[in-house]
C-alpha cells in the first residue's frame, strides 16, 4: 500500500514539473523506507524564513548547478518561476550576469558561489547577509544552497545525472556558465 502511494506521489510530480524522477521510483522499488528516509533530508532545502524570495531562490539554483546536473537545474529554475521570480533575474543568475541581478540577488549568489568555494570572502558577505536580514535569512540561505545539492548527487551516484549545459527561463534557452565565479 506505501509503495503504491509513493508511486502515485511521484508521478503526480513529475506530471506537475515535466520531470523525469526514475532514480527516485529506483530507489521506492529497493526500499521506501529510503524514500521516505531521503524526503526528509531533502526538506532541509525547504526551510524559507526572512531571506528574500528570489535570493532564495537564486542561491538553490547555484547549488543545484554547483552540482552539473541540467534536468535538476532545469526544475530548480521551473520552481523559482512557478514561485514568482522574475525570469529576468533567473537567467542572470544561469548566466552569471551579476549586473543585471538585483543588489539582494547578487549579494545571494555572491554569497552561495564563496560558501561552495570555501572563499575567504565568504565571511564579509555573510555579515552582510546577517545585517540585511537577520540569521534566520542566514540559515534560510545555507539550508537552500545544501538541499539543492543533495538531489544531483543522488542521481549522478545511481547512474542518472545529465550534465547542464542550457537552462530555458519562461521560453528562452540560455547556456549555462557552471564554474563558480572568483570574485564578483
Amino acid at each position: 500500500m506505501i509503495k503504491w502511494l509513493l508511486r502515485r506521489r511521484l508521478a503526480a510530480f513529475e506530471r506537475a514539473w515535466n520531470y523525469d524522477a526514475s532514480y527516485m521510483h529506483e530507489v521506492l522499488d529497493a526500499d521506501p523506507s529510503a524514500l521516505m528516509a531521503f524526503s526528509k533530508v531533502a526538506s532541509l532545502g525547504r526551510y524559507h524564513k526572512d531571506a528574500p524570495l528570489a535570493a532564495y531562490h537564486a542561491v538553490r539554483i547555484v547549488g543545484t548547478m554547483a552540482e552539473d546536473c541540467g534536468p535538476c537545474t532545469q526544475l530548480t529554475v521551473d520552481m523559482a518561476l512557478r514561485a514568482g521570480v522574475d525570469p529576468a533575474v533567473l537567467r542572470a543568475v544561469v548566466s552569471r550576469e551579476f549586473s543585471a541581478m538585483p543588489a539582494d540577488v547578487s549579494l545571494a549568489v555572491r554569497f552561495a558561489e564563496a560558501s561552495l568555494r570555501r572563499a575567504p570572502e565568504a565571511d564579509d558577505l555573510r555579515k552582510e547577509v546577517v545585517r540585511r536580514w537577520g540569521k534566520r535569512a542566514l540559515i534560510s540561505l545555507a539550508f537552500a544552497i545544501t538541499g539543492a545539492r543533495i538531489f544531483p548527487t543522488v542521481k549522478y551516484a545511481m547512474g542518472h545525472g545529465r550534465a547542464c549545459t542550457r537552462v530555458t527561463v519562461a521560453g528562452e534557452s540560455r547556456p549555462v556558465l557552471r564554474e563558480l565565479t572568483r570574485a564578483a
